[in-house]
């Protein structure tokens, strides 16, 4: 389930202003696990990470979901035609045009995780309100490239952008110890936004990267942690 939404204006600026070098967010002290970074270049156009300070609160019974980036090599079914934007740079209704012929399950991949890694590197991305285009990295909602083990979504209401969290316990779904601990091990950030009813009061996506073999979506990493326990700073 795609949770990418890139509204048309930041992908003009960002277009315009080259948004792809665009380092990682500010580390916030407050929270427990790795720093996620020293926030956005001097002028870029690219929204920066909110900073976030406060009281660390422990949210039970949430859902976490992982997303991630599918690699088209890793597919090899029956090609079809994809239609879109050449760039980031226009809008669902706007400049559409062949951008080529990928694996089915790849397209599918990419709509349904919202970016795929192409054989000649480029990304064929994906968002309900621009449809595919062609890029040079995986986005989350503002246009800055994901961070693998680092950025993660959620509905504005459920914790705001910039809001930094960690998992605490994995609940009750069945998962393996040690994606349980490939989990816990990150401070995560919401950088990212789901598509309209996919998301809820209690449930955040996880970007764990890109896949990393054929059928990765059978594999234990590709899992949903069920009634988890966050300990998070929230944006306000």
């Amino acid at each position: 389930m795609s949770r990418f939404v890139l509204t048309l204006a930041t992908a003009l600026v960002l277009a315009a202003c080259g948004g792809d070098d665009t380092p990682p967010a500010a580390q916030v002290s407050e929270t427990p696990g790795h720093p996620p970074g020293t926030g956005a270049y001097p002028g870029s156009a690219t929204p920066p990470i909110p900073q976030v300070t406060g009281k660390v609160v422990e949210l039970a019974g949430w859902e976490v979901t992982v997303y991630y980036t599918a690699v088209q090599s890793l597919h090899t079914d029956k090609s079809t035609e994809v239609t879109g934007c050449p760039t980031i740079d226009c809008g669902k209704n706007r400049n559409q045009q062949r951008l080529g012929s990928f694996p089915a399950s790849f397209v599918k991949a990419v709509k349904d995780e919202g970016t795929g890694k192409t054989t000649d590197g480029r990304y064929l991305n994906w968002s309900y309100d621009t449809g595919y285009w062609m890029d040079t990295a995986p986005r989350d909602t503002d246009g800055r490239p994901l961070r693998p083990w680092i950025s993660a979504a959620a509905d504005a209401g459920a914790l705001g952008a910039g809001s930094r969290f960690t998992i605490q316990r994995c609940g009750t779904a069945e998962v393996t110890a040690e994606v349980c601990a490939k989990l816990k091990a990150p401070t995560w950030t919401i950088v990212d936004e789901f598509t309209p009813g996919l998301g809820g009061n209690k449930h955040v996506d996880v970007y764990i990267g890109e896949e990393t073999g054929a059928n990765f979506t059978d594999s234990d990493l590709y899992t949903t942690l069920e009634n988890a326990t966050l300990s998070a700073v929230r944006a306000q």
